[in-house]
This record gives C-alpha cells, sequence and structure tokens, in this order.
C-alpha cells in the first residue's frame, strides 16, 4: 500500500531531509518515497557531499517494483539510491550512520538497530502503533546532563494514524 499523499509529506517535513543526507528508508515499497528523498537529498548540484538513499524492504517483489519505478529518474544508475531486500528492523549496518530514518510500516516499538545506526543529531520518523514518532538523537553532552530523566532521544508523538504492519523476520 502506499500511504496517503498528506500523510507522506507531514512525514517528510518531520525527517527534515536535507541535501547531502544520507537516509535509510524503511518499507519503501513503491519506491515513491524513496524517489521523492533522492530528489531532496541531490537538490543542491554544488553540494561537495552527495546525498544517498538506502531503500529496504522485505518483500522482494516490492524491491523490484520499486527498483524499476525509481529507475526513471535514474537515481539507481547515478548511485544515489540502493534498493536492498532484506528486514528493515535490523536496519542496514552497511551504510551507517545515517542522517535520517524513515519508516513506512508501524513498528510496536522503536528497534534498537536504528537508535545504533542514526547519527548524533539525527532523526528517524516511524509509525509505532496508530502514532507518528519523531525521535532526535540527544548529542552525548545533553543526554549526560538529563541522565536518569531522559532518554537519548528526544520523543515527540502525533497521534490518529493508521499504518500496514512492520514485516520482520522474527
Amino acid at each position: 500500500t502506499i500511504s496517503q499523499p498528506l500523510v507522506v509529506a507531514f512525514m517528510l517535513e518531520l525527517l527534515d531531509p536535507r541535501p547531502g543526507d544520507k537516509i535509510l528508508d524503511v518499507g519503501s515499497g513503491s519506491g515513491w518515497t524513496t524517489t521523492l528523498l533522492a530528489e531532496i537529498v541531490t537538490s543542491n548540484k554544488q553540494q561537495e557531499k552527495k546525498g544517498k538513499i538506502i531503500a529496504i524492504d522485505i518483500i522482494p517483489e516490492l524491491v523490484e517494483f520499486g527498483k524499476k519505478n525509481t529507475e526513471k529518474y535514474n537515481f539507481v544508475e547515478k548511485g544515489i539510491v540502493e534498493f536492498i531486500c532484506a528486514d528493515g528492523s535490523k536496519g542496514y549496518q552497511k551504510e551507517a550512520p545515517y542522517d535520517k530514518i524513515l519508516a513506512s510500516a508501524s513498528a510496536r516499538e522503536l528497534p534498537k538497530p536504528w537508535k545504533e545506526q542514526l547519527k548524533i543529531g539525527g532523526r528517524i520518523v516511524t509509525p509505532i502503533g496508530s502514532s507518528i514518532w519523531l525521535f532526535i538523537k540527544k548529542t552525548p553532552s545533553f543526554a549526560k546532563a538529563t541522565a536518569g530523566k531522559e532518554s537519548e532521544f528526544e520523543e515527540i508523538e502525533y497521534p490518529g494514524f493508521a499504518f500496514v504492519p512492520l514485516i520482520s523476520e522474527q
């Protein structure tokens, strides 16, 4: 399934992708959001740091479908997008760390590998249950100053959404 365009726009606004970002796109499906992200991370042609999207899905047919749709824009050919058929709940360590992580399927909780594979100051936008969550990884000094009070992430919940579940290998 593809999320409603308004929901995708809201999630992208929370994610705040920038030119040069490396982003993990979990549950990439048709490649529609992957293509939008690829356009954003390469929008500054003078940028020295080339952006990259790692699109991951556990369903082989969706990986091929997404790749086919994204290839129309030469993002795969240019090395801007890479499609991976794997369990997205485990992230993709080979390309870590990421500036941003976006998930398009609902997890029961924030997967530990995503936390570990995110850069300091990075953002994760993911559905958990019937809410969209924004997680921002704090700097070590800020996390230390608030030790015992908060986690290493700032967490903001936006309730009232429905998503397909994140499928994992278990």
